[in-house]
Formats: C-alpha cells, structure tokens, sequence
C-alpha cells in the first residue's frame, strides 16, 4: 500500500510540474472567461450606448395611426426611430452609410396590402429584417383595424385567444431531462475519461524513453506501478475536469446576464444521487480505459509510436461514446439499453438514462457489476503484459507478441 502511494504521489507531483500541462489548463481557463466574456467585450467595444440596433420607421401615410411610439416602451433590443413624414430615398442611404442608423422601413399601403422597403447597408452584416419585428407590426395594424369593429371587450379576447400545450408522454420510460444538458454533460465526461486515460501511455513510454522505468521496477512491482500511475493521473485530472466546471460556472454566474442560460442549462435534474453516480461511472470508465492503454504504452519505446499504438484503443473509445451519444435520440429504445452495459460506453451513457429517468434499478447494479468485472480482467491482462514487455526497448510489439507474452506468463 505504501508503495501504491509513493508511485501515485511520483506521476502526481511529475504531472503537476509539466509545462505542457500547465499551459494547457491555462489556456483553457483562459479562453473559458473570455468566452463568457463575450457579449461584454462586444458592448465595450461598441459602446453601451450603441448597443441596440438602430432601425428608423417612416409612416408617412400614418398607416399604425401613431401606434408605433410604443415599440420603445417595449423590451427589445432594437432602438426605434419613429418619422410620420415622408423622407427622400437618397437622404436615408446617407443615414445608413454614414452609420446615423443600421437600418430603415418604409411603409406605403396599396389596397388590401402594406408594402414595405427594407433599407439597410449590406444584408450579410445586418440580415434580413427580424422575424419577431414585423410580428410586431403585423400585430399594432391587426389591433387598429379589430378596434375600428366596434367589437365587444369579450370578442376581442376570444379574437386573441392563446394555446397552452401540455405534453403528456404515453411511454413509462421516456425522458424527463433537459436533452442539451445531458449531451453537454456526456461530451464532458467523454473527454475526462479519455483525455486523462490517453496519459497513462503517454507517461508509460516517456519514463521507458528516459529509462525512468528500469529504476521504478527495481524498487516495486509491476502491479503496484500501473495502479499507482493510473491513480495518480486519475486523481490530476479530475482535479483538472474540477477546475474546470469550477471556472465556468463562476464566470457565468459573475459575466453573463441573469437568465442568460435559462432554458438551455436545466440543472434540475441534477441530484446529489446522480452526481455520486456520476462519480462511480467516471473512476470506473477512467479505470477500464486507463489500463488498456497502460497496455499499449508499455508494447512501444519510442513517444512518436504512441499514436499508432493508441489508435485501436482510440477507435474503442469513440465507438463507445457514439454508441452511448445517437442512443440517447431514443431513450427507451433497446440500443439505449444496450449501450448502458457495454463496458465501452456504459461510463457515457448510463448516468444520463438515470438522469432521464429511463434506467431501473436492476440496470443500473447490472452495468456496474458489468463493468468492474471488465477492468478486473483487462487489468489482469495489461499487468502481466506489461511485466513482461515493460524493459523491451526494441521494436513495436504486435498482438501476436502480446498473446505469447501473456501465455508464457501464465
């Protein structure tokens, strides 16, 4: 047990102390803020100010009847400029050019139709005109001709009545989660089990290369250097995935506007429960992969045979992602189920079929006992193939080679 610390204390502390991953976590950091900085940095430059797009009206025919002044009053991030009389064509391409306004409507009626010019510099800077503002319009003009009816306070709520729809899902297993929260959270934890698992080789074959190896060997036993070196990278980087969630949750809260991210990040289905399932799923994911690629990085010598070595494993892992990732299209399908046994892409994918309510519980002890039993084998089989091809410093072992070192070993 001593020596299991002593080796993980060793990759930790080695880990840590690397640029390449000191910078990388920075950058990372870095470029998070910056992102949630965005719509500041934006305001800044432009100027708080000029923020809101300024969009001149003519109704020179006074078709809204003056009912255009309340646009202002309402919560819109365009600043209306409202004119009742007629202005040359040419003076408002002035006003546009010259940056007075972004852009210019112009009314005219024409029997039973409102024609409208839409006036603006290029529409690939600004776009077309917003679905939501002549929405708007179409609105003011329908009220003004409702009123002109004479109809009655009740006819005009029954004119405007609106559908509230309520879904009421027939199948006992189909999701109640937020779809883009549960995809977002299955990416990130792709990239924790794979990222912080691809080190374990990358660290294997750099001390082969420095012969940092031939001294750990001669002071413990191989068992005790993969599950100390797998703890160890394990333990950085989830301190790293930490860091991490821990920066951007602050910078949204401190950066972004309140209830910027309503809607799109619904954190209610996040329990406590789930968040421990979560955590089992990603020791236990990170385990099962952490070993098969302290596997291939003890078969090479050289670093730049790392990627070639780690292609099989890579595939694997995106197989085991995807699975998991096109299965939660269909929750309640049997592909869902599926994909949340299979060790490859139960870490990916069964901890969000219980955040969609979708799993049993029969399920859930099922993948977990599926997948401890596969990191027992795979580490019984990486162990001893790495005892034995762990000093080879000659040529790329192939899988003919790991099959009778594994046999000669037994």
């Amino acid at each position: 047990m001593k020596d299991l610390i002593t080796v993980a204390g060793f990759t930790i502390k080695d880990m840590l102390q690397r640029k390449s991953f000191i910078i990388s976590l920075i950058i990372i950091l870095i470029l998070i803020i910056v992102g949630f900085n965005i719509p500041n940095i934006i305001s800044k430059i432009k100027g708080d100010n000029n923020w809101d797009s300024k969009i001149l009206l003519v109704d020179s025919e006074n078709i809204f009847e003056n009912n255009l002044q309340t646009l202002n009053s309402e919560d819109s991030s365009y600043n209306f400029i409202i004119e009742e009389k007629n202005i040359d064509e040419q003076e408002i391409k002035n006003q546009i050019n010259s940056g007075e306004i972004d852009a210019c409507l112009v009314f005219n009626k024409n029997d039973n139709e409102i024609l409208v010019n839409y006036y603006v510099e290029s529409v690939v800077s600004f776009g077309e005109i917003p679905e939501e503002v002549l929405n708007t319009f179409s609105s003011i003009y329908k009220n003004i001709q409702i009123s002109k009816m004479g109809l009655t306070q009740n006819q005009l709520l029954a004119l405007n009545t609106q559908f509230n729809v309520s879904t009421i899902e027939t199948d006992e297993n189909a999701a109640s989660g937020n779809q883009f929260i549960i995809m977002l959270l299955s990416i990130v934890l792709f990239y924790a089990i794979y990222f912080c698992a691809y080190q374990v080789s990358s660290s294997i074959t750099t001390e082969k290369t420095s012969k940092i190896m031939e001294t750990l060997i001669t002071s413990t036993n191989p068992r005790t250097i993969v599950l100390g070196k797998t703890i160890g990278i394990g333990i950085v980087g989830l301190l790293q995935i930490i860091s991490i969630l821990v920066v951007g949750v602050i910078s949204a809260v401190s950066f972004l506007p309140e209830g910027t991210l309503d809607g799109i990040l619904d954190m209610t289905n996040i329990t406590p429960m789930l968040a421990v399932i979560i955590i089992i799923y990603f020791i236990f994911g990170y385990f099962f992969y952490a070993l098969l690629y302290a596997l291939t990085g003890s078969t090479v010598s050289k670093p730049e045979d790392i990627n070639s070595a780690n292609g099989p494993i890579a595939i694997i892992a995106v197989a085991g992602f995807y699975l998991a990732y096109f299965s939660m299209m269909n929750p309640s399908s049997n592909v869902n189920v599926i994909a949340s046994i299979l060790p490859i892409s139960s870490p990916f994918s069964m901890p969000f079929r219980v955040m969609m309510g979708t799993a049993t519980t029969n399920e859930l002890l099922w993948s977990i006992a599926i997948l401890v039993v596969s990191i027992i084998i795979v580490a019984k089989i990486s162990i001893k193939i790495y005892s034995s091809a762990i000093l080879n410093y000659g040529t790329k072992l192939s899988l003919k080679d790991m099959i009778e070192i594994y046999k000669n070993k037994n």
